[in-house]
């Protein structure tokens, strides 16, 4: 029986194209815009499920946040099996889980239901991140945070081109018929390319282009385990939860803030387009928040890691502090707000590339995956922005999230840059030895 299922497996993956590189990151690219809906164009669902079951806006949006725990936590595990048993196989299970979710969405009566579905479609999100973004660091070690920052734009702003489909058939159709049909889409699209993914064999990595001494990749492969036994991964952690709250926050309370500064409904002009305020902020958020992932994923290519992470954090941080001093005038709110996103969007390149780097490439895609973890615990920070604003309003807020950057843009320089060098060399010693494992520590 065994050999017989072997004799299968080996047929199917003759019969898939063997695509180079450069395929590789567009197919990755593909599949993460592919999810993207299943957190941006979540919002659109909210008001129709509220106006039909009258369970209460707060209830429905426990199901997005059962999405993103489940979409964050367990993609090590999903990272772990692409390792063991490469990318296709997990991609493809998640593009079931996707068309799946949805499809569940669609027919929901119930909270429990409705929970269910979002926990599916977390894992199948999970599966599809993990796996690009970990193939995208093995295939690129020469532009390794341009091509996380690429991969990771897909799902930044892979929902732009469909959220007015999107309004349009729940519109017209029902928010079920946009649920059912949007999934079936999505999930199949990934269904089909995911089994073009495929991790680069010993030939294809002796031949790929080498790292820029700006993101020297790692002399030695550390596994999952000796990786949490660093100092710098905890370090990179820190940095992350610190970024990621404040960002979450802006996403998750943009609207709020908007109506508690007066401007949400005050129309902009920009450009000759006339928008209100907070439609306007909306739109050019989620444009930035995707362009600024490949812009300083490559700028880190060529900077350094910690360089380019001193900058952008500090951009952030000023960006906040300005919001917080002029957020009150309609224009300056779409301008800053802008900012605050094109500053915020670039740690999912800059981390995953780090700690790519940092490292290496064969337990690559499960790394990343414990380090993507940080966006999770940082969510479960952002009620505690809704308390803050309650009792010290929105500056005592936006004065936090600024500190928060400037501590992590400050550790960036004085802390993980000393030892993430001190860490290269002490591999390189290691390796020169000819261990076969990193030193722990």
């Amino acid at each position: 029986m065994r050999s017989v299922v072997d004799r299968r497996a080996w047929s199917v993956s003759e019969l898939v194209p063997k695509i180079g590189r450069g395929w590789q990151l567009c197919v990755g690219i593909v599949c993460m815009a592919m999810i993207a809906n299943l957190q941006y164009g979540w919002t659109l669902f909210v008001n129709p499920l509220s106006d039909k079951f009258h369970w209460g806006k707060a209830a429905i949006q426990v199901a997005f946040t059962l999405f993103v725990v489940t979409e964050t936590w367990l993609v090590p595990v999903e990272g772990y099996l692409v390792d063991r048993f490469g990318p296709s196989r997990v991609a493809v299970g998640g593009g079931v889980l996707v068309a799946l979710s949805w499809s569940m969405n669609s027919v929901a009566q119930s909270l429990p239901v409705l929970y269910l579905a979002a926990a599916v479609g977390g894992v199948g999100a999970g599966a599809i991140y993990g796996t690009c973004v970990g193939n995208a660091l093995k295939w690129f070690p020469d532009r390794r945070g341009l091509a996380a920052g690429l991969t990771a734009m897909g799902f930044g702003a892979g929902s732009a081109l469909t959220v007015l489909p999107i309004a349009s058939v729940i519109r017209n159709h029902g928010y079920q018929a946009a649920f059912l049909s949007f999934g079936l889409v999505q999930g199949l699209v990934v269904f089909v390319l995911g089994w073009l993914l495929r991790a680069p064999t010993a030939a294809d990595l002796a031949a790929l282009p080498k790292a820029r001494h700006s993101a020297k990749a790692a002399a030695i492969d550390y596994a999952p385990v000796q990786m949490l036994r660093t100092p710098v991964f905890w370090i990179m952690y820190a940095m992350f939860v610190m970024m990621a709250a404040g960002g979450l926050m802006a996403t998750a309370q943009l609207a709020v803030i908007a109506k508690d500064l007066k401007v949400a409904d005050v129309p902009v002009s920009i450009a000759g387009l006339t928008l209100p305020a907070l439609t306007f902020a909306l739109s050019l958020d989620r444009m930035l928040n995707g362009v600024t992932r490949p812009f300083f994923g490559w700028v880190s290519d060529w900077l350094g890691r910690e360089n380019t992470m001193f900058i952008a954090f500090i951009l952030e941080a000023g960006g906040i502090l300005l919001l917080n001093q002029f957020g009150h005038r309609p224009l300056a709110f779409v301008m800053l707000t802008g900012l605050v996103f094109f500053a915020w969007g670039e740690i999912y390149s800059l981390f995953p590339s780090t700690c790519g780097d940092t490292y290496g490439i064969r337990y690559a895609t499960t790394n990343a995956g414990l380090l993507y973890t940080a966006k999770g615990t940082a969510a479960l920070l952002v009620p505690l922005t809704s308390m803050l604003a309650a009792t010290g309003g929105w500056h005592t807020v936006f004065g936090a999230a600024a500190a928060l950057n400037f501590t992590a843009a400050v550790l960036a320089l004085v802390v993980l840059k000393p030892l993430r060098t001190r860490m290269r060399k002490v591999t390189s010693v290691t390796a020169d030895q000819g261990a076969l494992t990193p030193a722990a520590g």
